[in-house]
């Protein structure tokens, strides 16, 4: 079995489209949408639920008012301001627990904390799993872990051989969970100053961890100089530039219409099929 994850330095570059038309284009695969912070590729795919489960995050901590004395030693320990007269804000708490231990009543429990939830859905591209993570909860590089988790035994029962995993943007703990094991990183890059110095954190973080990447450049069409300039880049570090994407509206038009831009009529639909070409030669599929 092989995985893909489609990545990005920053959010907007597309990533999510380019990962819905290979959906489309693949055969035999899972998708699996690891971006839970913003997930948007069911967006694309219309999925229909066949089951919805429980995440359960980090525990948060409560004190309990029949056991506080009001000694203020968990205020006092509190490096993020989280516990004021006695109360828990659960918006500043990080959930370190030095209350938890500190405490010398015992006064401050744990309590289990619904962080948010995922979903195993059918589509009509391939089964689909995704994952929603509730208002002002952390912990999403364990939440992209679950799903990739639920993403590998699915397509272990279903006898797939493909997962097409969207990645979340950025080099943060989230696309580090999104990473691991993976056999090829695709990193989405548009011919942009900022997009191209976060192309170059996102090539550092993938040689860091010794996963093989190929980048593709969307919307090259729209700053040939600085096109070059990524792939000036890509061929230093001997990453592959495996796919240029023209810049055309019916990109934004399939979004709206909550379709992958492959089934629309596009210049960029040659672009795309040559990018899965290149990309099933990279994984020797």
């Amino acid at each position: 079995m092989k995985e893909i994850t489609i990545i990005s330095g920053k959010g907007g570059t597309g990533k999510t489209s380019i990962a819905a038309s290979i959906a489309v284009l693949a055969e035999n695969h899972v998708i699996a949408d690891c971006d839970v912070d913003a997930a948007n590729l069911h967006l694309l795919l219309n999925p229909c639920i066949e089951s919805k489960n429980n995440f359960w995050g980090m525990p948060r901590v409560e004190i309990d008012v029949d056991k506080c004395t009001g000694c203020g030693l968990c205020e006092e320990l509190c490096h993020y301001g989280a516990i004021k007269s006695g109360k828990v804000d659960v918006l500043c708490c990080e959930g370190c627990l030095v209350c938890y231990h500190a405490c010398p009543e015992a006064a401050v429990r744990l309590v289990e904390n619904l962080a948010g939830e995922w979903f195993i859905c059918s589509t009509k591209f391939g089964p689909f799993v995704h994952a929603r993570l509730g208002i002002a909860q952390d912990n999403s590089g364990k939440l992209v872990a679950e799903v990739r988790k639920q993403a590998r035994e699915l397509a272990d029962r279903e006898g797939k051989e493909l997962i097409i995993t969207d990645g979340p943007p950025g080099i943060g703990c989230p696309v580090i969970s999104s990473l691991g094991g993976t056999d090829l990183a695709l990193v989405v890059v548009e011919p942009t100053l900022s997009s191209i110095h976060d192309l170059s954190r996102v090539l550092d973080l993938t040689s860091h961890f010794g996963v093989k990447a190929a980048v593709c450049i969307n919307k090259w069409d729209i700053n040939p100089e600085n096109t070059r300039q990524v792939e000036k880049m890509c061929s230093e570090v001997n990453v592959p530039v495996v796919g240029h994407i023209g810049y055309d509206p019916a990109v934004i038009a399939a979004a709206m219409k909550g379709k992958p831009v492959i089934q629309m009529v596009s210049t960029v639909v040659e672009d795309i099929i040559s990018l899965w070409h290149c990309m099933q030669e990279e994984l020797g599929i």
